[in-house]
């Protein structure tokens, strides 16, 4: 049977599964209108089978499905797991273990950066899947037998697909590469949403203490709101004005409604007095109490030094087959230019072997750059 609907089945499928040293599993969900993912189905294959979970069915308890995703003797397979990770952290508070992420495998492997599923199908077994329901809407009953089908799809080609990149990692001894990357994505840390944090997600470049104060109450309570009403946080506010409020900081209903970026008429509603009050709290904290705004600054003329770090980056990810942006980002360049003992991945682990220690051999001009035979090569200076 295809279509799960009940416990007793679901538990019956789970415990077949888990005599497998591995299951692919995808999810299909819903969270345009809501701050929590709703989960609609989840797809599962062994080796021998696969399914399709109907979470929505009526009395259906996910608790086997949930058993099975943390058995640490079954190797989870998922494609871009961080999702589909955080839907069951939201609903059990628990992280499947162990993984296995094919996107990234496929990066390490020099696939591209984050090649979507349908593509990495293609490029393994040569088939060209059906995505014709891929914006289908997963809420409504029955099921289409469509809608099961491209579902299957979505954990039966991942199957062929991790055969062939475990076998790919093993033979290039790159198996650990995509262990460690693991670790991000298997840290509750990762999905865990507590409102006093909500401000680490946003891109405003706050500058002041007392603009960040006010960011982290304000951002909180945006957090909290949305938690609380289950709405995207965009419903509630949006991230731009969040950062307008900030370095505004009205403290009073007026200075709110001359805001340019709230919606007219945003400070009369229920939520305008509560955004004055938590402005307030912001101008009350005790500077000392806050993070600290982490200042980075580029090192004199690192400009040059960035461009030849691109260059290295791009030449050692074409001599390894490996995605650039696994290796390093722009970012970590810059920082990297600025700071021998920068905190960042590539100086870290396979990263600094493969780039790291090369990067820095550049900076210090240990290392040349050279073309030959219409190639980039690095040469060692005596």
């Amino acid at each position: 049977m295809d279509l799960i609907t009940t416990t007793d089945e679901l538990a019956a499928v789970c415990a077949r599964m888990a005599k497998h040293p591995f299951v692919t599993v995808d999810t299909e969900f819903l969270r345009e209108t809501t701050y929590y993912p709703l989960l609609c189905v989840a797809q599962l294959a062994s080796p021998d089978e696969a399914v399709v979970v109907d979470a929505l069915a009526s009395g259906i308890d996910l608790a086997p499905l949930f058993a099975l995703l943390t058995d640490e003797n079954v190797l989870k397979v998922f494609h871009a797991a961080r999702q589909d990770i955080e839907i069951v952290w939201n609903m059990a508070k628990t992280i499947p273990h162990p993984i296995f992420d094919s996107q990234v495998a496929a990066m390490v492997l020099g696939y591209g950066d984050s090649i979507s599923y349908d593509q990495l199908v293609q490029r393994i077994t040569g088939t060209q899947l059906d995505k014709s329901n891929r914006f289908t809407d997963w809420t409504r009953r029955p099921l289409s037998d469509a809608q099961v089908t491209y579902a299957l799809s979505d954990v039966t080609h991942l199957r062929d697909v991790y055969l062939k990149l475990a076998a790919d990692l093993a033979k290039r001894q790159r198996t650990d590469w995509v262990e460690a990357e693991m670790g991000v994505l298997t840290s509750p840390e990762t999905y865990r949403m507590e409102p006093e944090r909500a401000w680490e997600r946003l891109k405003s470049r706050v500058r002041k203490p007392k603009d960040l104060a006010v960011l982290i109450e304000v951002a909180a309570w945006r957090e909290q709101e949305a938690q609380t009403r289950d709405v995207p946080r965009s419903r509630v506010l949006k991230d731009d004005v969040l950062g307008d409020i900030a370095t505004q900081a009205p403290t009073s209903i007026e200075r709110l409604g001359s805001l340019r970026s709230l919606p007219k008429g945003f400070e009369r509603s229920r939520w305008g007095e509560a955004i004055v009050e938590a402005v307030k709290r912001g101008l009350e904290r005790d500077p000392k109490t806050l993070p600290r705004l982490e200042r980075f600054r580029a090192a004199p003329n690192a400009a040059a030094t960035v461009e030849l770090l691109k260059v290295l980056l791009r030449m050692t990810a074409e001599k390894h087959g490996v995605a650039a942006k696994v290796i390093a980002t722009v970012d970590e360049l810059d920082r990297i230019a600025a700071d021998d003992d920068a905190d960042v991945p590539s100086l870290k682990g396979w990263r600094r072997e493969l780039f790291g220690d090369k990067a820095l051999a550049l900076k210090h001009g240990k290392l040349a750059l050279a073309i030959e035979k219409d190639r980039v090569v690095a040469v060692e200076k005596g």
